[in-house]
């Protein structure tokens, strides 16, 4: 069970790290437009915001890494990031597109069933 769990938690922060590279760095890009749903004028008067919304997606996806490094001994701070992940989610998905929810909660909800069955 622990190996599913941390197969989940490794395809949560490949997920943050994508939507990192997404928000700080392609914002501006048709890829990324579509991704988000924006507009070109929108992508670029936000594209500061969302930058800063990257940066937050990386500190999610170092912690969810940082708790597989530490192996065992990770098992609270997957618990804690995969926590913070279904929150951001669960915020996403009242405040901007309900996608969010099915995107990012429902995966690190996942992730924290089977880590507890661990």
């Amino acid at each position: 069970m622990m190996l599913a769990a941390n197969i989940v938690v490794g395809l949560i922060a490949a997920l943050h790290i994508y939507i990192l590279v997404l928000e700080m760095f392609l914002w501006t890009t048709p890829r990324a437009r579509r991704a988000f749903g924006t507009t070109p004028e929108f992508a670029e008067a936000t594209k500061v915001l969302a930058a800063n919304q990257g940066l937050y997606n990386g500190f999610l996806a170092a912690g969810l890494i940082w708790g597989l490094v530490l192996g065992d001994a990770g098992f609270g701070v997957k618990v804690f990031f995969l926590a913070c992940v279904a929150v951001a989610g669960l915020y996403g998905g009242a405040t901007a597109s309900k996608r969010i929810v099915f995107i990012q909660t429902l995966p690190a909800v996942i992730g924290l069933l089977l880590l507890m069955g661990r």
